[in-house]
């Protein structure tokens, strides 16, 4: 299939990265991927190795893909978490995971902009999480980390629009099937209502090529993030009692 662009997808050896990068390569973008770690066997879009908590090697990365952009989807996706008893939690861990969910993709998205990196009519996605609507009891730092996405896709979006014809969005999926999410759910916890990364990828990217800035992915979703919206301390003690009270160790 030939190339309709280029795309960019941090985080994307597993999980909800994995599933953006076969999305984006079965529309046909050249897709390109940070990540720390190497995906397993043979994948169809290019890989480069970057640990994005790495001051240094984040800069080098972002030199190396200018000179491969403009990008015609930028989809910041890369993230980590940390459960447990917030003060039982290393802060290096706590440090780490605000470089990774926060500092890296703001910096990936200022410095792809100010080296013309960016296609004109391109869109550029932010992965934030449920959480920024409902509260995370268990994983404070993670959920932190995502409203300071959310306020930064919103604090963008009119400037990138004028500036560079770059349309902003800021997604907000809910529990994945992932083996990301089972690490740190509470012993036992089923997965049977957590949504496949293959149809969050999905929905996500439409939401963005219809120009949505805020995307929920499903209904479940929508539905969590209204009762958030609505109700936001019943929201908060129902996620307490579901998750924090249920977890019997800390995990980063």
């Amino acid at each position: 299939m030939t190339a309709t662009g280029k795309a960019l997808v941090t985080g994307g050896n597993a999980g909800l990265g994995r599933a953006f990068c076969a999305a984006l390569c079965d529309e046909g973008y050249a897709v390109t991927t940070l990540d720390q770690t190497a995906p397993d066997g043979f994948v169809p879009w290019t890989h480069r190795m970057c640990d994005l908590s790495d001051h240094a090697k984040l800069d080098a990365a972002i030199v190396n893909l200018a000179a491969v952009g403009p990008f015609d989807v930028v989809v910041l996706n890369a993230g980590i978490s940390a459960t447990g008893r917030f003060q039982a939690i290393p802060l290096d861990a706590h440090l780490k995971l605000l470089s990774v969910n926060t500092e890296a993709p703001l910096v990936l998205c200022a410095g792809l902009a100010a080296r013309g990196a960016l296609a004109p009519g391109g869109r550029v996605i932010f992965v934030s999480s449920l959480s920024h609507w409902t509260g995370y009891p268990g994983a404070a730092s993670y959920a932190a980390s995502k409203d300071a996405i959310a306020a930064y896709a919103k604090s963008i979006r009119k400037p990138f629009r004028k500036a560079f014809g770059v349309r902003v969005s800021c997604a907000f999926p809910g529990p994945l099937r992932t083996r990301h999410a089972a690490r740190h759910a509470p012993k036992g916890a089923s997965a049977a209502h957590r949504m496949e990364p293959d149809l969050a990828a999905g929905l996500i990217l439409k939401s963005a090529k219809r120009g949505f800035a805020t995307i929920l992915p499903g209904n479940r979703a929508k539905m969590a993030a209204l009762a958030g919206w609505l109700l936001p301390r019943a929201a908060t003690r129902f996620m307490g009692r579901t998750v924090f009270r249920k977890l019997d160790r800390e995990v980063w």
